[in-house]
């Protein structure tokens, strides 16, 4: 079977940032919210518990887990190389049931939004590869895709930490602050990493993620 193309079309905002804010806003229908990538697992273990822990935490997921391979993932489909074997690697990066559905749950949902809005014929695909190619079909600049999307995604689960911690909305924002520079460096380093060196090592997350399937009671799906 031939690798489907994506027909690059231009958005017809003049500041591209907007259409990313759009894709990236918790309200763009790709229900995030519905998920903590293991977070909900390490508070009930009291692994994460202040805002200290979160900053951590995160500082880990964005550093050496999904979080910087997302961008490599995401910076590969950008550019063009063959999707279905980008989206088959990405698939494997998930470390458990859970993280496999929220990513290609997530890639899915933007998918049916992204195709008749926006003119765009993308077949399913997991999470980052589908936010990549949707990004150079509509010929949104790289890197400010990929620091809104690793934004987005920390600030998710941010959001996530205050409701269960529970934290302070300030303090949350004080976290989300302090990791704003390493979410810079990673963005921009990530990008160039090719498709073979794709690595990540965050095991506590994935070990929360695969505990996270029998955790009761839980709000979050993953």
């Amino acid at each position: 079977m031939a690798a489907p193309t994506v027909t690059t079309i231009r958005t017809a905002m003049t500041d591209p940032l907007i259409t990313l804010a759009q894709w990236m806003s918790p309200s763009f229908p790709v229900g995030a919210f519905a998920y903590s990538h293991g977070l909900e697992q390490a508070i009930a273990d009291g692994s994460v518990a202040t805002a200290r822990d979160l900053q951590l935490w995160l500082a880990d997921v964005i550093q050496v887990g999904a979080g910087r391979s997302d961008i490599s993932f995401l910076a590969a489909a950008y550019h063009g190389q063959d999707l279905p074997a980008i989206d088959r690697a990405a698939r494997a990066f998930a470390a458990s049931a859970e993280r496999l559905q929220e990513t290609d749950l997530q890639g899915a949902a933007l998918c049916d939004t992204v195709n008749p809005v926006w003119g765009l014929s993308l077949p399913r695909l997991t999470y980052p590869v589908a936010v990549g190619a949707a990004a150079a079909a509509c010929a949104l600049p790289l890197e400010a895709t990929a620091r809104l999307y690793l934004h987005a995604m920390i600030a998710n689960l941010t959001s996530a930490a205050i409701r269960l911690v529970p934290l302070g909305q300030t303090e949350g924002q004080h976290v989300l602050t302090a990791l704003a520079p390493l979410i810079e460096k990673t963005t921009t380093t990530a990008q160039s990493v090719p498709l073979p060196e794709i690595t990540a090592c965050a095991f506590a997350t994935d070990v929360a993620a695969m505990r996270h399937e029998v955790l009761q009671p839980r709000i979050f799906r993953t």
